[in-house]
């Protein structure tokens, strides 16, 4: 089993973390979240538009251009043409990826689609963010604007759910946090985040 009797109350604004080694479930727990895996048993509620940013460019169309791929994903989560075209200077900028926005995605680098995958996902401004251990691609400088945006989000009443092997990143970011083992949580069921921290320094 992937995930096993596991059971997580989420609110309205919580950022939650969530860590254990690799294999343990989190990126299915985030992909059922997100309704792309539907689960065995039991079941899943989410209210409001949810977003999965998972993996070095995911969701994005490798033979479409950057602009194109801004301009699917907005349709894709219900934005007007107007509203779309309003977004588009500032994930541009946001992504840091110049004039190659106007090239097909799949001649990027992986830092350069790691970026515009994160800007589209935050400019979106979904209800609820996914987020799979993005921050472990791309440089200082944009791991730092994407905290700031992240900050931002969670100000404006996002809630977020983040994958990370990341303790210094779960402790800044995270009000909650859990860490899972072979599909189980093995910290304290509230959340404690320095609980999870200290339960995932054993492995």
């Amino acid at each position: 089993r992937a995930l096993d009797g596991l059971s997580l109350d989420i609110c309205k604004g919580d950022v939650v973390g969530l860590i254990g080694p690799n294999g343990a479930g989190k990126s299915t727990l985030l992909r059922m979240i997100a309704g792309i895996i539907p689960p065995d048993e039991g079941e899943i509620k989410t209210r409001g538009r949810v977003d999965l940013l998972a993996g070095v460019g995911a969701g994005m169309q490798g033979n479409l251009s950057g602009i194109e791929n801004i301009e699917l994903s907005g349709s894709i989560y219900g934005m007007s043409k107007e509203e779309i075209s309003d977004s588009i200077e500032q994930i541009v900028e946001f992504s840091d990826v110049g004039e190659f926005i106007y090239q097909p995605v799949r001649t990027y680098s992986s830092g350069m689609k790691a970026r515009l995958g994160f800007s589209i996902s935050a400019h979106i401004k979904p209800d609820i963010l996914l987020i799979d251990e993005v921050f472990a691609v791309g440089d200082g400088e944009f791991g730092h604007k994407s905290r700031e945006k992240i900050s931002e989000l969670i100000n404006g009443g996002a809630t977020v759910v983040m994958v990370s092997h990341n303790i210094h990143l779960i402790r800044e970011l995270c009000n909650q946090a859990f860490c899972i083992k072979k599909g189980k949580i093995c910290s304290s069921p509230s959340g404690d985040v320095d609980d999870a921290c200290e339960k995932y320094k054993d492995f």
